[in-house]
């Protein structure tokens, strides 16, 4: 099949949308297909099958930008249009497969309006637009003909099909290199943005002042943390892709108390990596961290969060085989049955398949 990935998240950007495209594309192309990435231009040299969309710096999310329009003429033959935003290019995603007549998926991947209280400085405006938007999204999305999220909850109203993004299992997985081997390690690589809520990191920093705690990412975030940060807190920028293991298996813990997440990827990886992750009990986490992976603590209860920590530290556990059913192959095998499917009357996953991923009770699945 000729696949088209159209997103508003691309390199040179980083975050969980732009490696999970990456990585859906390769394993896609490995299996035979040729996928081509329609995405906004900027600081990055399109490779082959890859299409930039001409557009501007973001004024209220800095590194992201906005795009504009490209004519659908200028884009190659697809069979199936697979769009990851609801931004300008997943509507151009859209406007193609019904100009084209050809089926349409849209991957959930971020509660947008979770970011507004961070890029509008107004409280009650970034609110108001936020109830404003999320029906907006729900008028979208019931455009196509069928929808993926990565959890059961995507807070959207429209049906749709659990389908994790998933993990790559052989290149996280424990490295023999040690970054931290005579000390004890906490940390945390992501986005540095309001909604993942590192400052509660730094308070768990605080209370444990006798371990290390070492906070990799970049975002609006950055500046606040580097200034209220105690002693034994490290900030690093994004790491290279190719040394993410080795991070996440020097570890001791990783710790998350993001409300953001629709899956926690990198909870996921730090866990294949052989990492226990303490998160906070929120959704997705509330699916995907249980006692055979990791411990939960209540959302911005210090206490809580320090003992999940101490416990993580306390105990071994085979977090590996814990997620061993979000690896890539799982995903992407029920990808192309969806491909393979989507626009029929019976365009669903089988319940065993969603079953392995999101059991009725997470909790016992992971102990």
């Amino acid at each position: 099949m000729k696949i088209g990935f159209f997103t508003d998240s691309y390199f040179p950007e980083i975050d969980g949308v732009t490696y999970t495209i990456k990585l859906w594309r390769e394993e896609l192309e490995r299996a035979g297909h040729e996928v081509h990435v329609i995405y906004p231009d900027g600081d990055y040299e399109p490779g082959e099958r890859e299409h930039p969309v001409r557009s501007l710096p973001n004024p209220f999310y800095s590194g992201y930008r906005v795009p504009l329009y490209r004519r659908l003429s200028t884009l190659p033959e697809l069979d199936i249009v697979h769009c990851h935003g609801p931004a300008p290019v997943g509507r151009l995603g859209r406007r193609y497969a019904k100009k084209h007549d050809v089926p349409s998926i849209y991957t959930h991947h971020t509660p947008l309006e979770e970011y507004f209280h961070q890029s509008i400085k107004v409280g009650p405006l970034a609110t108001a637009l936020a109830k404003l938007y999320v029906p907006i999204e729900n008028a979208f999305l019931r455009g196509f003909d069928l929808v993926t999220a990565s959890t059961k909850r995507i807070d959207r109203n429209v049906e749709h099909v659990p389908l994790p993004v998933g993990i790559d299992m052989d290149f996280f997985q424990p490295t023999d290199e040690d970054w931290y081997p005579d000390r004890t390690v906490i940390g945390y690589s992501g986005r540095l943005s309001m909604e993942k809520n590192v400052e509660e990191l730094l308070r768990a920093a605080r209370e444990l002042p006798e371990y290390d705690f070492v906070v990799v990412g970049e975002g609006p975030r950055r500046g606040p943390l580097e200034r209220e940060a105690p002693d034994n807190v490290e900030l690093r920028d994004f790491l290279p892709r190719e040394d993410l293991p080795t991070f996440l298996s020097s570890l001791d813990a990783f710790v998350t108390s993001s409300t953001g997440d629709t899956l926690g990827l990198s909870t996921l990886e730090a866990n294949a990596c052989g990492t226990p992750v303490a998160a906070a009990d929120v959704a997705p986490f509330d699916q995907t961290i249980g006692t055979g992976n990791g411990e939960r603590f209540e959302l911005r209860d210090l206490d809580s969060m320090v003992t999940a920590i101490e416990s993580c530290l306390a105990a071994d556990r085979d977090t590996r085989g814990a997620v061993e059913r979000y690896a890539i192959d799982h995903t992407l095998s029920h990808l192309e049955h969806l491909y393979e499917s989507a626009g029929s009357a019976t365009a669903e996953l089988p319940t065993t398949a969603t079953d392995r991923w999101f059991p009725d009770d997470s909790q016992r699945s992971l102990d």
